[in-house]
């Protein structure tokens, strides 16, 4: 809902800030006050196109800003939150014009492009009038509308699931199909791998075992020449081995005469020669294990050197080399199942597709009986409206595809005859400027048990009717303020009258404020407003019947 709309040297206006309160709001005044200037400046914060001329004269800039009351599943606040403006209680539209025909848009006080404040306008108000509409007469919303008219939300919804199965399923297809028709090519590039791969043979944690190997190997003569220096400390006639066995033959000798004394030296003697020989033992295995010839260097470093390079030409880490053939096996297999994975999807995506067809059938069978319910609502509120001779009818063209798409199979429109009921075409096309609006309003009130709008704005809905059939506007109007926020621009007295809230707009004296003209507005009170009223009656002299009718005429609308 439109809840304050503040404007600052935009054409003929100096600086106004109007509010607005919820049900009917009527902007009257004479004709040339500058009622459309309001609307053009609410349009600029709603993402209009702005024009340098729409800058106040003397001015080098000209601002509007427009706030908006809206709950907090209003659609509006979805766009905010893929621009990533933060919520509140309140959205507010800003646009900044500059002299130079530049212009600039923010929403929340967040910068944003026209397109995306203009995305946002057309979700907090509707607007008809005698050069604009949209909502309504956007085509591309026809069907969304009478889907809703119909209730048939959970229809569509049905179609739109059987359509996502049969979108991700016909995919699925699509790709093993191109799978296929690949499949030769690829499966002798797998087999060539595989037996490549399988003559390597890889094995777990190879690569480190290969790597620490080699480097033994590098350094065997070292290594060699160390452990053979260890066997010689050892072995030999002037090794320890043989030394220490001298001295203990020695030490036995002279032991018996004191065996108590002798024993600790004699039983450390022993342990040397055996640590001795055991370390000449590990030495001799060691120099054995190793296996120092050249030719198992080689032998290494060319096993190494063929798992790093396949590691290197199939992007797989060593160790990943066994995981990697495996995987190639699983999909030599699923290759050569192609053809029977095939037949499986065909039939699972001719299901799919049959499935969709009948979801479809069912939601256009019913669009084609509520476009009948509507067709009636709809022209039954024209002939009120000074429409008699108007057809209205909702066609409905199937979509020339096999299959459906997420919204089914039809095309909607809604079209219209203003004479020859043969001869039906767009309503932009074939109704005029007065026409478009009123037109606007049946529709309004055909949808008004189903479908609310924020804000609908209603531009001289009433021009070239009067008496009954303003009446008959004025109390539709009212209809539609019941549920939603009605702005209607007005010179009728009886639309006026069924008006909850009553804005004049008028221009200043230039004579008396010795000043440049300046359109302002100001709320009416009950007796402003029913002068007003009887000036809209009786024209610049009010009388008092004029007087007495524009009571009698608030009267009637309570």
């Amino acid at each position: 809902m439109l809840v304050a709309l503040h404007v600052r040297d935009i054409v003929l206006i100096d600086s106004l800030s109007l509010e607005f309160s919820s049900g009917l709001c009527v902007l009257t005044g004479e004709t040339g006050a500058g009622k459309s200037i309001i609307l053009d400046a609410l349009g600029l914060a709603l993402g209009a196109r702005f024009e340098r001329r729409l800058v106040r004269t003397g001015a080098e800039q000209g601002i509007v800003s427009a706030e908006f009351q809206v709950a907090q599943d209003h659609q509006s606040l979805s766009v905010l939150d893929e621009l990533g403006i933060p919520r509140d209680e309140t959205v507010i539209l800003r646009r900044i014009g500059h002299r130079d025909g530049k212009s600039r848009c923010f929403v929340n006080d967040q910068p944003v492009s026209r397109a995306a404040l203009k995305q946002i306008g057309e979700r907090l108000v509707e607007i008809h009038g005698q050069h604009e509409a949209h909502g309504l007469f956007d085509v591309s919303q026809h069907r969304a509308l009478l889907d809703a008219y119909g209730d048939l939300g959970k229809r569509r919804e049905a179609v739109r699931t059987c359509h996502q199965d049969y979108a991700h399923l016909a995919e699925q297809l699509e790709r093993h199909r191109k799978n296929i028709a690949e499949a030769e090519t690829r499966l002798d590039y797998l087999n060539f791998v595989l037996t490549e791969l399988d003559q390597l043979d890889p094995q777990a944690d190879e690569e480190e075992a290969l790597a620490e190997r080699r480097l033994l190997l590098m350094n065997g003569e070292k290594i060699s020449a160390a452990l053979e220096a260890v066997s010689g400390v050892f072995a030999g006639e002037r090794g320890l081995d043989s030394t220490i066995n001298k001295a203990l033959r020695k030490i036995e000798g002279v032991a018996e005469h004191a065996p108590q004394k002798f024993a600790p030296l004699i039983e450390r003697m022993v342990a040397l020669i055996n640590d001795g020989q055991e370390v000449s033992y590990l030495a001799s295995a060691l120099s054995a294990d190793l296996d120092y010839d050249p030719a198992a260097l080689e032998q290494t470093e060319s096993r190494l050197f063929a798992l790093r390079a396949a590691s290197r030409k199939y992007r797989v880490p060593v160790d990943g080399l066994a995981a990697h053939a495996e995987q190639l096996r699983k999909e030599v297999g699923d290759l050569t199942r192609g053809e029977e994975r095939l037949d499986e999807l065909e039939m699972s995506v001719e299901e799919a597709k049959q499935n969709l067809i009948a979801e479809a059938d069912k939601l256009s069978k019913a669009r084609t009986k509520t476009a009948t319910a509507f067709d009636r609502a709809v022209m039954k509120e024209l002939k009120p409206l000074k429409l008699g001779k108007a057809h209205f009818k909702t066609s409905i063209s199937p979509q020339s595809t096999d299959v459906p798409g997420a919204e089914g199979w039809d095309r909607v429109e809604f079209q219209v005859s203003t004479n020859d009921p043969g001869s039906f075409g767009p309503l932009s096309r074939v109704a005029s400027g007065g026409e478009l609006a009123r037109f606007a309003l049946a529709m309004r009130v055909a949808l008004s048990t189903k479908l609310s709008s924020s804000t609908m704005i209603f531009d001289e809905v009433d021009q070239g009717v009067g008496g009954a059939v303003a009446a008959a506007v004025g109390s539709r109007l009212s209809t539609l303020a019941s549920a939603s926020q009605v702005i209607v621009v007005t010179h009728s007295p009886q639309v006026a009258a069924r008006g909850s809230d009553h804005l004049r707009v008028h221009k200043s004296d230039p004579k008396r404020k010795k000043r440049a003209t300046v359109t302002t507005a100001e709320r009416l009170t009950s007796d402003d407003r029913q002068e007003e009223i009887a000036r809209m009656l009786a024209g610049a002299q009010v009388t008092d019947e004029a007087r007495a009718a524009a009571a009698k005429l608030i009267a009637d609308a309570r």
